[in-house]
């Protein structure tokens, strides 16, 4: 456990907009700023300066990056350590290969606390720069044994320490009953999330159940083609597209479910899952990447194969009509996220600094 005064720079996004990486960002700083260690942000997602290169895609790229390197060169020179947020794709590239390689510049070990969903693609066609990095960096982070073996498989060894939940903030002491009917997603609109499946699952329980409604929190590009689906299938009127909310927000989207659905066609470890779970609220989750990992079938949630409409809305019948499977789930469901805790987390994330830091200071 860190018993001493340690400076962490924290590199990664911050919300707005809300998202899993950018809420597990800010809701660290402020965790470990509770435990009397001193974080400095270092923020990957910044506004654009000026605001009118936003509307550059290439432009905008130099923009960020250039004050994100200076800050970066900084703070790696006056921290004990350096906690890299790291994801797949341009992410990787643009901040977290920069951040791993000017901490050694620095002589500042660092931490990679990689967290993407897309690893296996992402290592299979970059694993030879991603091992080079990795190489300089103290330790590699994940949260789930999924992505454990992910890297494993690549010949690279990482620690698990799993994503933080506010068991207090999304806690509802207020029974869910399915009977209800009202469904949540809580994923983007994207294609990774396959929205569109969990749209065409709602249509039979909506025809079954006229009073049943949906509704999607999450923002992106599919917004308009999933808009025009529910249209076509008679359900503008029972979906709501809620957008991104925030924490506050989330959490009483969740106080209101009575079912959580994520139709993920790939995945790590879902905060989204971890959220509903904690709120009470059953679970219909794909059993893909990480998922399975986090919550066992028939358990704390009901899992069915990615991109079957016809296996989400037999789970979603399966939760109304037999209401001590739900409450069965909703009980082992709120026991299993209790090893998400700060309290449990803390003391893995310290051991993971203590050991960077100390072997740093045997290498000079």
């Amino acid at each position: 456990m860190v018993d001493h005064p340690m400076h962490i720079g924290l590199v990664g996004p911050l919300p707005p907009p809300f998202g899993g990486m950018a809420n597990q960002t800010r809701q660290l700083a402020e965790l470990l700023h509770g435990e009397g260690l001193t974080v400095t942000v270092v923020q990957t997602n910044s506004e654009y300066l000026p605001h009118w290169v936003s509307g550059l895609p290439v432009i905008r790229a130099f923009f960020r990056l250039v004050p994100y390197l200076f800050k970066l060169w900084n703070v790696a020179g006056q921290c004990d350590l350096l906690h890299v947020m790291a994801n797949s794709g341009w992410s990787w590239h643009l901040f977290a290969t920069p951040a791993i390689w000017i901490a050694k510049l620095r002589n500042t070990p660092v931490i990679v606390n990689y967290r993407g969903g897309e690893a296996a693609s992402f290592l299979t066609n970059s694993s030879q720069s991603v091992g080079l990095s990795m190489r300089q960096a103290s330790a590699l982070v994940v949260p789930s044994g999924f992505l454990k073996a992910v890297f494993a498989s690549f010949n690279m060894a990482a620690k698990i320490v799993p994503n933080i939940i506010d068991i207090e903030h999304f806690s509802n002491p207020t029974p869910h009953r399915p009977s209800r009917r009202h469904l949540l997603i809580a994923r983007n609109l994207e294609p990774i999330y396959d929205n569109e499946t969990a749209i065409r699952a709602f249509f039979p329980v909506h025809r079954r159940y006229p009073d049943a409604t949906l509704t999607i929190a999450g923002s992106g590009p599919l917004a308009a083609s999933l808009q025009a689906l529910a249209e076509s299938l008679g359900l503008a009127n029972a979906i709501t597209f809620a957008g991104r909310l925030d924490r506050d927000a989330m959490a009483e989207a969740y106080r209101n479910a009575d079912i959580a659905i994520n139709p993920s066609l790939v995945d790590n470890m879902p905060n989204s899952v971890l959220e509903a779970l904690a709120s009470g609220v059953p679970v219909v989750s794909t059993n893909v990447g990480g998922v399975p990992y986090i919550v066992n079938d028939g358990h704390t949630a009901l899992l069915v194969p990615p991109g079957s409409p016809d296996a989400i809305a037999e789970a979603i019948f399966r939760l109304i009509d037999d209401a001590k499977l739900a409450e069965r789930l909703v009980k082992n469901g709120r026991s299993e996220v209790q090893k998400y805790t700060w309290q449990q987390v803390w003391p893995l994330l310290s051991n993971v600094y203590e050991e960077a830091t100390h072997a740093s200071r045997l290498a000079v």
